[in-house]
């Protein structure tokens, strides 16, 4: 197991200030199997020495036995045991704040009334006017019904907030966006049309997350026919994108043709539904695809790819990518020699790239680097900084081409919070966007403030 999927826990310790007490500890931690990462030194006194030490444990019960070997070491008292990963989430992770400091009555009367009041006026006679005198112009709603989260399934809305804030939090750092999440309680994919359409004037585009196929095909489509601006499946897309950019790169790496490829597909949901449409598009090939799901099936077929199984796409693709929620799907001896494999359910691979790449996979990569942060933030910049009313196929390709060539030679992918990759990808799109008569005449090119 890596330690990407360990836990991790910052335990605060006093240890008596005698030769050997820190290296018994060390000691005690390994021999139950726990790993120690960094040791900050906080206090030190003639009699006692207080430190943060980082461990790594495999699960709950396993970091039981790692803080009961720290607690019997002789002249170690445990202090504290914190998770860093739920501190940060105290409070959530975002909040909508005042771009102006609202200090007299002047500033009062500008910004609310009777100064507003001109504003609505302007927007009522010209309802355009909007996207420069609201936030409108840079808010994105991120929806969902919270029904496949990750790689944890239907968890719920609620639960699934933390990621829906996640989302936000990045449109925000890399590219400047406003993303607001928005729960939906309720599975019924006719009332999240409805409630979508009825909230969209709020927002200059829509990216619905964690919504599971099949339905999710049919809530994407209907808004796409029902609203004026961008509607994005990130799930569906944004995977497309990135894993289209990254499997670019391999070739590239590899020397492998990609529209000569035999490329397979295990698990035909939101995500692999996505990545085996692009890929059928860029090469005009048909995709090998396996799936539990006879009605996964049939659509892939509908789409032009090849109905298949894991074993028949592990013994004769070049390329295979899997989003199917399973770890270790893919056994290692199923690995043949030059294969470039993506395994990218998260948060535990099909297969872990370390294990591939050792059995003879030419390139291989998880859902940790081949991740969707890498798309999403500069596709919607560039759709909404346009206009455009909608994400065309060909957006897409042009923002996976982007993400490509922005690749540094020795690198998997880009550094995903290089703000200069996001722009290019924003532009990419938007180029793109005015190239098919859908964008604004004024577009001016996005650079992060």
């Amino acid at each position: 197991m890596s330690w990407e999927n360990k836990i991790l826990r910052i335990v605060r310790v006093v240890n008596a200030h005698e030769i050997g007490t820190l290296g018994r500890l060390l000691s005690a931690i390994t021999a139950v199997g726990g790993n120690v990462g960094s040791i900050e030194l906080l206090n030190e006194s003639t009699s006692q020495v207080v430190r943060d030490i980082t461990i790594f444990a495999d699960d709950e019960k396993h970091l039981e036995l790692v803080l009961e070997a720290i607690r019997r070491n002789r002249g170690t008292k445990l202090l504290d045991v914190r998770d860093e990963v739920l501190a940060m989430h105290l409070k959530g992770k975002i909040a909508i704040r005042s771009r102006y400091k609202i200090d007299s009555i002047a500033t009062l009367r500008q910004v609310y009334t009777p100064g507003v009041a001109e504003v609505c006026l302007k927007i009522h006679k010209d309802p355009k006017l909007a996207h420069m005198y609201t936030s409108i112009s840079h808010m994105v709603a991120i929806v969902t019904d919270g029904t496949a989260v990750l790689g944890l399934g239907d968890i719920g809305p609620v639960a699934g907030m933390p990621v829906m804030e996640g989302k936000a939090m990045l449109m925000e750092t890399l590219v400047g966006l406003s993303g607001i999440p928005i729960l939906l309680n309720t599975k019924d994919p006719d009332e999240i049309i409805q409630v979508v359409a009825a909230i969209a004037p709020t927002f200059a585009a829509i990216q619905l997350e964690d919504i599971s196929a099949p339905r999710c095909f049919r809530i994407e489509e209907e808004l796409q026919k029902q609203l004026d601006i961008p509607v994005m499946h990130d799930d569906q897309h944004g995977t497309a994108v990135v894993c289209t950019a990254v499997l670019t790169v391999a070739c590239r790496k590899t020397k492998k043709d990609l529209g000569k490829a035999v490329i397979g597909q295990i698990g035909l949901g939101a995500a692999g539904n996505g990545i085996a449409k692009m890929l059928m598009q860029i090469t005009g090939n048909p995709v090998w695809g396996a799936d539990l799901t006879d009605e996964a099936l049939v659509r892939h077929t509908a789409n032009g790819g090849k109905a298949s199984n894991l074993k028949e796409i592990m013994a004769n693709c070049d390329i295979v990518v899997a989003t199917t929620g399973a770890p270790g799907l893919i056994k290692p001896e199923m690995v043949r020699k030059g294969q470039i494999i993506l395994a990218l359910s998260n948060p535990h691979p099909e297969i872990d790239p370390e294990v591939a790449l050792k059995h003879g996979a030419a390139y291989a990569a998880d859902g940790k680097s081949v991740n969707n942060v890498l798309g999403f933030p500069g596709i919607f910049r560039g759709a909404v900084d346009t206009w455009t009313p909608r994400i065309t196929d060909e957006m897409l390709v042009a923002a996976a081409n982007a993400i490509a060539e922005y690749t540094p030679d020795d690198q998997m992918v880009p550094n995903p919070l290089d703000r200069k990759l996001h722009e290019t990808v924003a532009h990419a799109v938007a180029l793109k966007a005015i190239e098919q008569g859908l964008a604004r005449s004024d577009y001016v090119p996005y650079i992060h403030e």
